[in-house]
Parts: structure tokens; C-alpha cells; sequence
């Protein structure tokens, strides 16, 4: 992802904003070590990125559309979210991570679909 970095003190609220995300699949969320499920891994893809973001240094225009985000949603096991729904996060807490600090990690209360599966 780019532009992550403008966000460092990483205000979730605010880089979702401007944003709409589209599920694209659902799955069980298990813990790395014990293999348990411990709630719901959704996953979605930012359909529309109106956020104003600082461009490159060299100038370039960035813009997240299309780049995939991983919502981990704990204890909540089954959640079944129809692909193509539009979801609002609730609670979102935000972690950037990764050598280039261009990972990032999403984990929420609950998704509520705010719009219709097209298609």
C-alpha cells in the first residue's frame, strides 16, 4: 500500500474515511500458534479511494484502489458476509507494519454491510 506513512500515530478512522470497502471473501481467523479459530478473517478490496493524499516526492499522484485488506474480526467465528457487499468497519484499529512500513493490519468489533452485493 502507499501513502501508509502520513499515518504513522495510525488514526484508522481517518485513512478509511474517504474510502470504500467491497468483501471479496470470508474465512475462518485462527491463532498463528494453537491453529484455533478465534473469529472471522474478511477479506476486501478498497473499491473507491477519494482520500487526499500527499503526493510522491517525485510528484506522483497516490491512490489506493483495488489494494486488497485483510479485517480481523475476534470472536465473532462464522460471520458469513455475502462477496461484492459494501461493509463499514466498526472500531477499527489500525496497525502499520513492515520494513517499508507499508503493511497493514486491521482488526475490528463487528462489519456491518452498508450496501447490496452487485453483481
Amino acid at each position: 500500500m502507499y501513502g501508509l506513512a502520513q499515518y504513522l500515530r495510525f488514526d484508522c478512522g481517518a485513512f478509511l474515511k474517504d474510502k470504500v470497502l467491497t468483501v471479496t471473501s470470508c474465512g475462518p481467523l485462527k491463532d498463528y500458534e494453537t491453529k484455533q479459530v478465534t473469529g472471522t478473517k474478511v477479506i476486501t478490496v478498497i473499491t473507491e479511494d477519494k482520500t487526499p493524499y500527499k503526493p510522491k516526492a517525485d510528484g506522483t499522484a497516490i491512490c489506493n484502489r483495488y489494494e486488497k485488506i485483510t479485517v480481523k474480526v475476534p470472536g465473532k467465528m462464522g460471520l458469513n458476509i455475502p462477496i461484492g457487499a459494501v461493509v463499514e468497519l466498526v472500531n477499527p484499529v489500525g496497525t502499520v507494519y513492515g520494513e517499508f512500513r507499508n503493511q497493514l493490519s486491521i482488526t475490528v468489533d463487528d462489519i456491518k454491510v452498508v450496501g447490496a452485493a452487485k453483481g
